[in-house]
């Protein structure tokens, strides 16, 4: 029996997971919204990036996804903060002068 991760990793397109991987590493993208697009919990978020990054990588997206969790997860984020991504970001997610 497959693990859902392992299911991502099949059944997503290369489009998916590397937005998976960007709505990650956004500050301002919380889990909620993850889970909403792609249905992945936040504990299956870090076993999805545990498979999808180097353990370098992994482990310093760990740390600032700890150190900014207040931003990750809709009930700790401050009120105040109403937008969902950078004025430099298009919907898209992708970035301005982003190669």
């Amino acid at each position: 029996m497959k693990n859902k991760i392992q299911e991502c990793f099949e059944n997503f397109t290369i489009e998916q997971v590397d937005r998976v991987i960007r709505m990650c590493w956004e500050d301002r993208t919380p889990f909620e919204a993850i889970k909403i697009q792609f249905n992945l919990t936040p504990n299956e978020v870090v076993k999805f990036m545990r498979k999808a990054l180097s353990l370098k990588d992994f482990k310093r997206w760990r740390e600032r996804a700890n150190n900014l969790g207040h931003l990750k997860h809709l009930k700790t984020r401050p009120q105040e903060i109403m937008r969902f991504k950078c004025s430099r970001q298009n919907l898209d997610g992708s970035t301005k002068g982003y190669k």
